[in-house]
């Protein structure tokens, strides 16, 4: 009994970092393990999984006991939980939970996840109708008795960055008015890898902008003077971590394909913003929003030279195939400005929801 015990807690005190997740480098694993029987070993065949929003998607984890083919040792039942990693490592939220007969679902989850359970040590999530909130690394624990294993997967989705700033101009959002701004923009704040995979699509901007672990940083492709010096190299540029109350900047928002149709409202004359409000209405849709016309730009290959109203109040058109007189260097979503909405005349953007 002594043995055991003394063999239990020298497993306690072992801790090692997740392999092959060196983002994770703050996460620690506690290994359980008894004297007697074979460890439990929790494994995900893909490190990453990718998707886009309103799919379904299957994130892989399977169980098992070293050295043996046996999904558990029949003595014990088995605990399966899925949580969420939140970027700043310190909090986990909870997604799915398993024992036996019982299954608990949480929060913005519920109705959408269940186990795959192909297998006796299939312990695969199965998530439905994924939203943007959804992107992010998911931790796949599995508890038998005394032992204890976890894996991650990463789930990334299909989408676009764009930068955003509001109708009074750069510098202007707090943290919390960053997230809200991109939300009602259909999106949501972007993280620091949609970024670099922005960056490295092309993506060059010159103002700062929020992330959603907090930091400040902005994607420069072509090094010049405004933007940290034309002999600087081309990167992601980070002013580091400020306060979320007090510190404003722009902001980075991510968005993926939506269910609906976006268009430019064919109208026999330009409109005022209110007049444009109400004839996408009319036409049974609502005005777009400024992520719905990125997405559909870079997802769809929208391409259209009319400027039109959008609505935050801004005037932008989408041009996937640059030509004269219509973004001739690039292709890009085009901004006008924030004009002014009782007096100046463009097109709309509409966009009507699939059922």
């Amino acid at each position: 009994m002594k043995s055991l015990l003394f063999l239990v807690l020298i497993s306690v005190c072992w801790a090692e970092p997740h392999p092959d997740n060196s983002s994770l480098e703050h996460e620690r694993i506690i290994h359980i393990q008894a004297e007697n029987g074979p460890r439990l070993l929790v494994v995900a065949e893909q490190a990453k999984i990718f998707s886009h929003r309103g799919g379904n998607v299957t994130l892989p984890c399977k169980f098992y006991h070293e050295h043996t083919s046996t999904a558990g040792s029949g003595t014990h039942k088995i605990r399966v939980k899925w949580t969420k990693l939140t970027s700043d490592y310190l909090k986990e939220v909870d997604v799915f939970v398993a024992m036996g007969h019982h299954r608990k679902s949480y929060g913005n989850y519920q109705g959408r996840v269940f186990l795959r359970e192909s297998s006796e040590n299939d312990a695969s999530l199965i998530i439905t109708n994924i939203i943007l909130e959804d992107y992010g690394r998911y931790k796949c624990e599995v508890i038998e008795g005394l032992e204890d294993d976890t894996a991650v997967v990463a789930l990334n989705l299909e989408g676009v960055v764009f930068p955003y700033s509001p109708r009074l101009g750069r510098y202007n959002l707090n943290f919390h008015e960053a997230q809200q701004a991109c939300l009602e923009q259909d999106s949501v704040i972007a993280s620091f890898d949609q970024l670099y995979d922005a960056w490295r699509s092309g993506l060059d901007w010159c103002n700062a902008g929020w992330l959603s672990d907090g930091s400040v940083q902005y994607p420069i492709t072509k090094p010049r003077e405004p933007c940290g010096g034309k002999n600087t190299v081309p990167g992601v540029r980070n002013y580091g971590f400020w306060d979320k109350d007090k510190s404003r900047y722009d902001v980075f928002c991510f968005t993926s394909n939506f269910n609906g149709r976006f268009y430019y409202l064919i109208h026999p004359t330009k409109l005022t913003y209110d007049e444009a409000v109400q004839a996408c209405m009319k036409d049974g849709a609502q005005i777009a929003k400024v992520g719905q016309i990125f997405a559909a730009w870079k997802l769809l290959g929208y391409d259209r030279c009319d400027a039109g109203w959008l609505a935050d109040g801004s005037v932008r058109y989408p041009i996937s195939r640059p030509r004269k007189r219509c973004s001739p260097n690039e292709a890009a979503v085009r901004f006008v400005g924030f004009p002014d909405k009782k007096h100046k005349l463009y097109g709309v953007y509409c966009f009507r929801a699939y059922n």
